[in-house]
């Protein structure tokens, strides 16, 4: 039996991990559920689960939640500081990281910092400050592993593989819902058309990311630190069905691919039983039904992100950071319609340029970082929105 902490349980991720725990309820327990500011969810969750706590991020939502729970013995926390404290409960087994952007990664570093397995689907998290994370989870002898289906397929492919050269890593990507589209299009794009991913259903924020292929740079900067491979290993390509969820080439050129539907559930109960495979009632991929699985590279010119996510990934230090930071302020001012979706690249490429270099940063480092690198992107959106 391991005992489950959520970050991010009402999200898309924290939902559908709750969804495998309910599957198997003999492997699972919710130790710990978290959210932001979802207290109505967080507490239905609470009452039929029955967590030994909850944490609602929102202190000023605190009042509700514990009066939703006020006949239950579960304990109640709210705050940034509780949320960065209950994962190093000592009846916690694993973390599922499933919060969304740079909020991931304090509560992440305390989970390690106190030997727990880190199921990992906060992927802003190893973007932001990859280099810190490996080193702590090598100090304190544990794991991540990975969720994201990308990185949770390479994972897949390589067990049993010990020893054997990589040559490289082929990550594969939707396309999204604007996938052969031109640059002049895509200024007209609305976030109405942005939020309709054409196979995944996810949050907001990861489907601006889709949309604008900053995900899958994101996810280039992840491989690059859960497999240690160089960017120059790393191949991004556009395959729109969404079965072949990656692949791994070895040296003697040989490839291994991890295919299923488009079912996070998949990934996230591979990462909760890891290295068992157990029964699961998810769909299963009928090759009737996909008479052509089609392959394309990715458009970098339209698609800068891409772009912008490897220059990040080249140079190293607090370059993703920086990344990371502004690409929230975009996303965040695209769904407000306060920039056009072209402009989020605009924005993050002149933060970019703006924001000092640390070739070594320490966790204070990033803090600094990513705070000054959100002031200069609020900046330069006045000047793009003039």
């Amino acid at each position: 039996m391991k005992n489950i902490a959520i970050l991010g349980s009402t999200g898309s991720i924290g939902t559908q991990t709750l969804e495998v725990i309910e599957a198997h309820p003999d492997l699972f327990t919710a130790e710990v559920l978290t959210a932001n500011n979802n207290v109505a969810l967080l507490a239905e969750q609470a009452l039929k689960f029955k967590p030994n706590a909850v944490v609602i991020g929102n202190e000023e939502k605190y009042t509700e939640l514990k009066e939703a729970l006020k006949n239950e013995d579960i304990k109640v926390f709210a705050g940034k500081e509780a949320l960065a404290q209950v994962v190093t409960f000592g009846t916690v087994d694993v973390v599922v990281t499933a919060t969304v952007g740079y909020s991931g990664l304090f509560p992440t570093v305390n989970a390690i910092r106190a030997g727990k397995v880190i199921a990992l689907a906060n992927k802003e998290t190893l973007v932001v400050a990859g280099e810190l994370i490996n080193e702590l989870v090598a100090k304190h002898k544990t794991a991540i592993l990975p969720v994201d289906s990308e990185h949770s397929a390479i994972f897949q492919c390589l067990a049993g593989e010990v020893g054997n050269p990589v040559e490289k890593i082929i990550l594969t990507a939707s396309g999204g819902p604007f996938r052969g589209k031109s640059y002049d299009e895509l200024k007209q794009v609305t976030p109405q058309q942005a939020l309709r991913h054409p196979n995944w259903n996810m949050g907001a924020k990861v489907t601006i990311d889709s949309a604008s292929m900053m995900n899958k740079g994101f996810e280039m900067i992840e491989a690059k630190w859960l497999f240690g491979v160089r960017p120059d290993q790393i191949q991004p390509i556009v395959h729109p069905q969404s079965i072949v969820h990656s692949m791994v080439q070895f040296a003697d050129g040989s490839i291994k691919a991890q295919l299923g539907v488009p079912d996070m559930r998949l990934p996230i109960q591979y990462a909760l039983t890891y290295p068992d495979r157990v029964q699961s009632a998810f769909g299963r991929v009928d090759f009737t039904q996909y008479p052509s699985l089609t392959f394309e590279e990715p458009d970098r010119r339209t698609f800068r992100n891409l772009e912008l996510a490897y220059e990040s990934m080249l140079r190293g230090g607090n370059r993703s950071c920086v990344l990371n930071a502004a690409n929230e302020i975009a996303v965040d001012a695209f769904l407000k319609e306060q920039i056009s979706f072209t402009g989020m690249s605009d924005l993050i490429e002149k933060t970019m340029e703006q924001v000092d270099f640390i070739a070594h940063p320490s966790l204070g480092d990033y803090v600094e970082t990513d705070r000054k690198s959100r002031c200069v992107a609020r900046e330069w959106m006045k000047k793009l929105r003039n």
